[in-house]
């Protein structure tokens, strides 16, 4: 099984990776999950997106948000893995790459998320912790997590 990680900015996109990427976006955060909200948050363009492809099918991705656009860290968001290929430890995979993504190119002390809160052992995982009262975003519950040195 041939497995490729790719971290992109917005720009370097082709018109089928986008097309890819926010169709596995639509698919999980607004058909599966049954949740009508506005994906397309105008912080794409500002984001670097880590991709996952087997033979050359996006299964798995995310967002990596610089310090000050949605919290004043870092961030990680979006973070899907394709109904086709979870329970094979993709997730972990990709949370791995993920940091291993922040913390070459940007060292930072921390990095926070705002975790599904049914997903607060999985992010545990990777080191992050949770921080404050849970919360209703788009009518999920959610919590935030922080991950520091």
């Amino acid at each position: 099984m041939n497995i490729i990680f790719k971290t992109l900015d917005f720009q370097d996109f082709t018109p089928q990776q986008l097309y890819a990427y926010m169709q596995l976006r639509s698919e999980v955060f607004v058909v599966e999950q049954n949740c009508v909200y506005q994906d397309l948050d105008g912080i794409d363009q500002l984001s670097k997106h880590v991709l996952v492809y087997q033979e050359e099918q996006l299964i798995a991705c995310a967002r990596i948000v610089p310090a000050n656009v949605l919290y004043d860290v870092i961030s990680i968001g979006r973070v899907i893995v394709a109904s086709s290929h979870r329970g094979r430890s993709m997730g972990h995979q990709l949370m791995a790459y993920c940091i291993e993504q922040i913390v070459s190119l940007f060292n930072p002390d921390k990095i926070v998320l705002s975790a599904q809160a049914h997903l607060q052992g999985f992010y545990a995982q990777h080191g992050f912790k949770t921080i404050g009262e849970g919360y209703l975003e788009d009518g999920i519950p959610h919590i935030k997590m922080l991950k520091e040195k």
